[in-house]
Formats: C-alpha cells, sequence, structure tokens
C-alpha cells in the first residue's frame, strides 16, 4: 500500500513540474498570465504561493492517490489499465470538469473567455497525463528495481528544494 501512494505521489508530482516548466518556458505562461483575460483569475507565476505550487502538489498527489485506490486493480494490473486512467484523468479533470474551467466544455458554454485562451491549457494538461501515466508504467514494471526508487526519492528532493528555495526567494 506504501508504495502504491509513493508511485502515484512521484508520477502526479513530478509530471506535475515537468509540465509546468514547459507551460512556463515554452507557451510563455509568465506573460499570458499577465494579459487582461487571464490575469483576473490567476496570480502572477512569480508569487510566493505559485513558486510552492510544485512542493504541495505532493499533498495533492496524496488525494489522488485516495480517489484512485478502490479502482487500482483495474489501473495497475488489467491490460491497458494504465491507458484508462490517461482517458478517465483527461475527460474528467480537462474537458468534463463540474464548473466552468477554460478548456472545459462548460467553460465554452458559460464563460467570456475567447476560444483562443481555452485552449492555450491542452498542450500542458496532454503532456502532464501522458507524463504520469509514462512515470506510472515504468514505476509499475520496475518496482523491484532500487533504482527506480532512489531517482524518485532524488527527484523528488530536487523538486522540493527549488520549490522551497523559490518561495524563500520570492
Amino acid at each position: 500500500m506504501i508504495q502504491y501512494f509513493w508511485q502515484i505521489i512521484y508520477a502526479h508530482t513530478i509530471a506535475y513540474f515537468v509540465a509546468g516548466v514547459f507551460a512556463l518556458l515554452v507557451m510563455n505562461y509568465r506573460d499570458l498570465f499577465a494579459t487582461d483575460v487571464i490575469s483576473s483569475f490567476m496570480k502572477p507565476v512569480d508569487e510566493p504561493i505559485v513558486v510552492l505550487g510544485p512542493v504541495l502538489q505532493i499533498f495533492r498527489g496524496i488525494l489522488l492517490a485516495l480517489v484512485l485506490l478502490p479502482l487500482r486493480k483495474v489501473f495497475f494490473i488489467q491490460k491497458n489499465g494504465l491507458m484508462k486512467l490517461g482517458v478517465i484523468i483527461l475527460g474528467l479533470s480537462l474537458l468534463s470538469t463540474i464548473g466552468p474551467t477554460m478548456g472545459s466544455f462548460e467553460g465554452y458554454i458559460y464563460t467570456k473567455i475567447p476560444y483562443m485562451y481555452q485552449m492555450l491549457g491542452y498542450p500542458e494538461a496532454i503532456l502532464y497525463v501522458l507524463l504520469f501515466i509514462g512515470i506510472l508504467h515504468v514505476s509499475i514494471k520496475y518496482a523491484h528495481r532500487r533504482i527506480i526508487t532512489l531517482l524518485s526519492i532524488l527527484i523528488m528532493a530536487l523538486i522540493c528544494f527549488l520549490g522551497i528555495m523559490s518561495f524563500v526567494m520570492a
């Protein structure tokens, strides 16, 4: 059970961090978040709580592990289970959210946000899901190898160090 939680936590946190860095550098989130359309509801990327975000994803990883716990055999053992998980994550967290978030079905209907802005988060979300599922796949396939555990600990420590130092310096 501990291994399951650790796999979900580090797969989520690492995928979130890499997708976030991609969005920041490649998609220029710093300037995008400063536009009139986005700045009304998104904090600047250099705000202290925002730079601490990757560290706080550990708690989101715990929540994700708890939510997925009843279905872990479906996703971790059954054939194409991780593929099913990826489709469900994309469907429920991006396209079919409960409220009118950007890029969701509800967002297109109920918000005044232009369509161009609605779709801007798709590359980051798709990258996150691909990384999350890919990291989980490697984690499950090579769970018996000590190097996977060591790498996950080192990468998580690096993400935490960078997040905390950025928070202190912000």
